[in-house]
């Protein structure tokens, strides 16, 4: 697939490790590609699950993917403030359909005043059992745990400072709002 082009539109697919398709996002707009990553923003996007329940997305959200990084970052812009959410997952893929990547349930949020929950450790051992997931999925999504709180501590990546602002901003340009 040739590499989507800002303000072009992906669709966003999730899946589980035994294959199933987990979660989909139509609709995200492409604010900036390169050759290892996908910056784009998800506003009032349409979401549907795996038993076919649909939503759509209450407020502006920057998303990040990384051809790298074991994780993707979904920062969501409220009044309160920004609240990242962080997906355990496995590096993306693009091809002519979507964005694919597997969902491996580890979460980590990040709440506006910079408190981190690690969430779904359960969920984590009874999938890890259940799909088998192997030995060094299960050391590479722990060692990610850590370079991802590294990034969240240290404001790298999608946690810099200013990073959402500058984001957003291209957002707003783009869809003239």
């Amino acid at each position: 697939m040739q590499i989507p082009k800002e303000g072009e539109f992906v669709t966003i697919q999730s899946y589980k490790h035994d294959g199933n398709l987990h979660r989909t996002w139509r609709d995200t707009m492409v604010l900036k590609t390169s050759e290892y990553s996908m910056i784009g923003v998800n506003d009032h996007t349409l979401v549907t699950e795996s038993d076919g329940r649909r939503w759509v997305t209450r407020e502006p959200a920057i998303v990040y993917f990384h051809k790298k990084c074991w994780f993707n970052v979904i920062a969501m812009i409220r009044e309160k403030g920004v609240s990242y959410y962080c997906n355990l997952a496995s590096p993306y893929l693009l091809d002519e359909e979507a964005l694919k990547y597997i969902d491996y349930d580890l979460d980590i949020k990040v709440f506006p005043d910079g408190e981190k929950r690690l969430l779904d450790v359960d969920e984590y051992e009874q999938h890890s059992k259940l799909m088998h997931y192997p030995k060094d999925v299960d050391y590479i999504l722990k060692e990610n745990v850590k370079i991802l709180v590294d990034w969240i501590n240290n404001g790298k990546g999608p946690f810099s400072e200013g990073y959402i602002d500058i984001w957003y901003d291209r957002y707003k340009q783009l869809s003239r709002k």
